[in-house]
């Protein structure tokens, strides 16, 4: 059997490198070790790795400026941060670069491989095939930084996957909040181009004017404090990918330029007088009607229609319910780490609640409400009283379809009860192992179930015990 992964340590300090060395190595991990910055990056640039673990202060090159060297290098990879001081602040900084967790030194045995445990179980649940085969494809929980098991979401994964090896133009169409980027993001992680840099470029936030230097590039002196020449998105995305999200909001001027780069294969810089060769895979995304835009005249048809080679569009959070719970135990993991707090997950009246709002800000603001949630929250369940305070100034939304056939309205019924039993099972099994200290035996005995009948539910609930007792609780980002 060959190793479970390859991970490399970067660390100024040789008793901690000896210690991570002597741990992971025993728990089956290869492992690699450096001293500097600029050593991990030259290791990272030749080799490839499945996991980093980087100090954050070394003399040099700081762990934040590595992470970011890092995501430069490869979006994909899994990051955690070691701190032997106590900036919180800092370590949540380095999170909010990209780092998949902080673990404060000095470790114990176990912290060290909870934190990379946890940190390669988010990296495997978005590669490995989670349930068993439902005909015509295999279910998955996610797909790269994607979650969802719902039928509309195994669709936008038997869809990505189709067309990620292609290199043909994607056009990706959605509600604000659905989670637009993250796909273009797994496009590029499943294509050739992953090894590559994948950028991403707003086009809602700047005027016509920047926008165009921001993509095309300037030369020197070109316009009014263009005081050096600088490369723009085509030229420093060469062999990778570029995210154009919101095009709509590009002028007509700007989409005739975009058009050429799109079929010829060249653009010039703004003020430049030679055209450069651009190799670059494009995908765009709006949350507004562009067929309509065409018709009213404010988007090009042939643009459309350039861009429109592979349309995929991402569900609203409202037409795939059955994610929500899965969502939200993911977003509970990382606010409980930043705020300090022990939260185990939600009451089944709360789960209930957030499955049967109808979020007009989709992904976003479901994540949105669980980081106010955790905030607010004062024991180890989020409640529903607190959810409801949270909603109360929401917008109304549609409610659920009643059912119209006798046949509707049994499928309706039996969805809603296996939606409720789900959570109800799941807090009971972990309230059972919480009153007999994490005993399977006896939370078996003091339930009135048998062993193997008490530990199916977990199996089916994926509780583990060292999840329940350890300082970071629920972590698991496939629910």
């Amino acid at each position: 059997m060959g190793p479970k992964a390859k991970i490399l340590v970067i660390d100024d300090e040789m008793v901690v490198l000896k210690s991570c060395q002597k741990i992971l190595s025993a728990e089956g991990y290869e492992l690699q070790t450096v001293r500097t910055g600029v050593e991990g990056l030259e290791r990272l640039s030749n080799e490839k790795f499945d996991l980093v673990l980087t100090d954050l202060m070394m003399p040099e090159m700081s762990g934040i400026e590595v992470l970011k060297r890092i995501k430069a290098l490869d979006q994909g990879l899994v990051t955690v941060m070691m701190t032997g001081y106590s900036t919180v602040q800092t370590a949540v900084e380095a999170m909010k670069l990209g780092a998949s967790d902080y673990i404060p030194k000095p470790f114990t045995y176990e912290e060290l491989l909870e934190a990379v445990e946890r940190a390669l179980e988010k990296k495997k649940c978005e590669r490995e095939l989670i349930y068993g085969p439902v005909e015509p494809r295999e279910l998955r929980t996610g797909l790269h930084d994607l979650l969802g098991r719902s039928e509309k979401m195994q669709d936008v994964y038997a869809l990505i996957q189709k067309v990620a090896p292609t290199g043909a133009t994607v056009l990706i169409l959605g509600e604000s909040g659905t989670g637009k980027e993250l796909v273009a993001k797994a496009v590029h992680e499943y294509s050739d181009r992953r090894d590559r840099r994948f950028l991403a470029a707003d086009c809602g936030t700047l005027s016509a004017n920047l926008l165009e230097s921001e993509l095309f590039g300037h030369v020197k002196g070109s316009f009014t404090g263009a005081s050096y020449t600088r490369p723009g998105l085509f030229e420093v995305a060469e062999g990778g990918t570029l995210f154009l999200d919101e095009i709509s909001n590009i002028s007509l001027e700007v989409q005739g330029k975009l058009l050429r780069v799109l079929e010829e294969k060249e653009f010039k810089p703004v003020g430049g007088s030679e055209s450069k060769r651009v190799d670059v895979r494009f995908i765009a995304a709006s949350n507004r009607d562009l067929r309509g835009m065409v018709r009213e005249g404010s988007f090009r048809e042939d643009l459309f229609y350039r861009l429109n080679v592979f349309p995929l569009t991402v569900p609203p959070l409202r037409e795939r319910r059955e994610d929500i719970p899965l969502l939200a135990r993911y977003f509970l993991q990382r606010p409980g780490r930043e705020a300090r707090k022990d939260i185990l997950g939600f009451t089944p009246e709360a789960m209930t609640i957030l499955t049967q709002y109808h979020w007009p800000g989709n992904v976003r603001e479901l994540k949105s409400l669980i980081e106010r949630m955790v905030i607010m929250a004062e024991g180890k369940l989020l409640m529903p009283d607190q959810l409801r305070d949270l909603l109360a100034g929401a917008p109304p939304g549609p409610e659920r379809p009643v059912p119209e056939t006798s046949e509707e309205l049994k499928a309706a019924k039996k969805k809603v009860r296996e939606e409720a039993s789900r959570e109800i099972e799941k807090a009971f099994v972990i309230q059972a192992l919480s009153r007999s200290d994490y005993n399977v035996t006896r939370a078996a005995e003091n339930t009135g179930m048998l062993r193997p009948n008490f530990q199916a539910l977990m199996k089916k609930y994926r509780v583990r015990i060292k999840d329940l007792r350890g300082r970071r609780r629920d972590v698991s980002p496939c629910g």
